[in-house]
Order: C-alpha cells, then sequence, then structure tokens
C-alpha cells in the first residue's frame, strides 16, 4: 500500500517502550509523514522512532510537559508543508487497518467537518477489571458528537483557525479544543469503524484512581473555561462530581453523630444509584465504579479549584 501524501500523522509518548513501535508501526507506509514528539523519555524512544522513519521532536525540558503541548509541536514542525489532513495518535495505541482510509473519505465528502474519531479499544481488556472498564468508556454513541479524543483525524486548516490544543490543559484538551471548533461553525464526527488499540496497562486500584482524579479535575477546568450558557461544558460532570463524591459523603458524616439512622437513609442513595446505573447500562461492576468514580472526580475538582485560588499552576497527574 502506497503512503497517503495528504495525511501526516503526530505520535506523542513517554517512556512508551514496545508500545510506541507498535504505535509508529502501524502507520509506516500508511501517511505521508510521521512526526514523534517526545516528553522526556529515558527506554530509547527516540532512537526507536528515529529509527522507524519519524521526524524527532524532543521537547524543551524547561516547560512544563502536556499532551497538547506535545501535539501542537509536532504539528508546528511541520509548518507550512503540513498536509490536509492530521492524523494525531497517543504513543500507546495503534492505528487499526483501513481506518484512515474511512476517516479521509468521510472528510473529502464532509467538508464542515473538523475532526473524526472511531472505535478506540483496549488491546488487553481482560488483563484487569480497568482495562475492561476503560474498553467500555471508549464505547461511545457513533454520529456527530460534542468532542473526539486523542486519537483524531484532523482537518489541517480548522486545526490551525482556532490556534490548535490549548497547551496549558494538563487533561482535557480534547474535549476543549471541539468546543473552539464548533464555534467557528466546524463538526465533529464519531464513524462507526474500528480506529485504534489502547494498551491503558491499568493493573491496579491506585492507577484507577489517579486517572479518575485526573478526569476530575479536567471538568472543573473545562467547566472554569467554558462553563458559561450555551454551552455549559463539563458543567453538569463538575457537579455530579462534586454532589455525589464530596456533598453526599460529607452530609452522611456530619448526621451520623446526632441521627444515625437519617445518616444511613441517606448512604443508601449510593447502592440505589449503584443498581440504577446497573439496570440501564447492564454492568453492575461498571455500575459501581463510575459511582465509586464521583469520590476522586471531587478530589480532582478540589484540586483544580485550591491550584486556582493559590495562583499556582498543575503538573500532571500520570497514573503510569
Amino acid at each position: 500500500m502506497a503512503p497517503d501524501p495528504r495525511i501526516a500523522a503526530v505520535a506523542i509518548g513517554r517512556n512508551e517502550g514496545e508500545r510506541l513501535r507498535r504505535c509508529l508501526a502501524s502507520m509506516q507506509s500508511r501517511v505521508g509523514r510521521i512526526v514523534y514528539v517526545d516528553s522526556g523519555s529515558t527506554d530509547g524512544s527516540l532512537d526507536a522512532a528515529a529509527a522507524a522513519g519519524a521526524q524527532v521532536v524532543s521537547l524543551d525540558l524547561a516547560l512544563p510537559f502536556t499532551a497538547a503541548r506535545a501535539r501542537n509541536e509536532g504539528f508546528a514542525l511541520m509548518g507550512d508543508e503540513a498536509p490536509p489532513y492530521v492524523q494525531f495518535v497517543d504513543g500507546d495505541c495503534e492505528l487499526q487497518p483501513g481506518w484512515l482510509e474511512t476517516a479521509s473519505a468521510f472528510l473529502d465528502n464532509h467538508l464542515d467537518v473538523a475532526a473524526v474519531c472511531g472505535r478506540r479499544r483496549e488491546r488487553h481488556p481482560g488483563q484487569s477489571l480497568y482495562n475492561r472498564l476503560i474498553d467500555c468508556e471508549w464505547d461511545t454513541p457513533v454520529g456527530e458528537t460534542r468532542a473526539c479524543g486523542g486519537d483524531v483525524l484532523m482537518r489541517r486548516d480548522a486545526f490551525r483557525a482556532v490556534g490548535g490544543f490549548d497547551p496549558a490543559l494538563i487533561a482535557g484538551e480534547e474535549p476543549e479544543l471541539c468546543v473552539r471548533l464548533r464555534a467557528a461553525g466546524w463538526r465533529i464526527w464519531r464513524l462507526d469503524a474500528e480506529m485504534t488499540l489502547h494498551d491503558a496497562a491499568i493493573t491496579r486500584f491506585g492507577q484507577w484512581w489517579r486517572r479518575t482524579r485526573r478526569a476530575g479535575y479536567a471538568f472543573a477546568e473545562g467547566a472554569a473555561m467554558h462553563g458559561a450558557a450555551p454551552e455549559r461544558h463539563r458543567v453538569a460532570q463538575t457537579r455530579r462530581a462534586l454532589i455525589w463524591g464530596l456533598g453526599l459523603p460529607a452530609a452522611v458524616l456530619v448526621l451520623l453523630p446526632f441521627a444515625p439512622w437519617l445518616a444511613v437513609l441517606l448512604a443508601l442513595a449510593w447502592p440505589m444509584q449503584v443498581m440504577r446505573l446497573a439496570r440501564r447500562g447492564g454492568d453492575l461492576a461498571q455500575a459501581f465504579f463510575l459511582t465509586l468514580g464521583k469520590t476522586p472526580e471531587a478530589l480532582g475538582v478540589l484540586d483544580y479549584r485550591l491550584s486556582r485560588l493559590l495562583g499556582r499552576r498543575r503538573g500532571l497527574i500520570e497514573y503510569k
């Protein structure tokens, strides 16, 4: 198969090892150009990327690392030579056969669509409960949507027109970019097509907890940026995290010494919520962790608000 000169790929990563090698191999002979942006790897990732034929960008260690900044710098390296379409992909992901052809054909035929994504799957959903939960998380409705993830085929001109990703965001940069794209009149689309294999490699509860806390931080920051009407970006997610993850447990603890019977009744809201979500989605484990996850999400919200109050910049919340 001849490479498609209309498509370039920007991969980002740090210490992804064999995952990065699979990622780059999945794009070789399929795109006209591969740029790999590294965020301080010590495992030979830079050499592996160069050997795979990618142009390598090593981020300046003096500046904070973010995925948004890495993607922007990979795109900027191409300058005026950037082709019409750019496939952004995380270094722990592998493109699926046929994805680029399907996605680029969709953009060819839908000139008002800025970004198109498909089904991202976990490589090892049976390795751990957490991997399986993430695989379910990726299974979102197809059709026009409000946001994409880190793996996405983006129209160059649309990406450039809105200024790319916000490099200051430590998480949630893709939905935030989509807010600005939609405000500029572009549409976002999710196809019923296999896009990437993702290797979350989450095998411990602590990893899941940190990843979920990061999501709460992103919710709060997104709401602070675009929470006003009519967008109301991430407002509902932030509110649910605070109610279920902070307000409810605080109320139970306050009532416990004075009205223990009322505290117990109030605490029953958690198992009732689990059962409600399980009936709706059919997966008890997923329902349990969705409910439990509101606590680390709430902590992430508080983390963002405290950081903002103190005027400090929050570093990455990493789970690998």
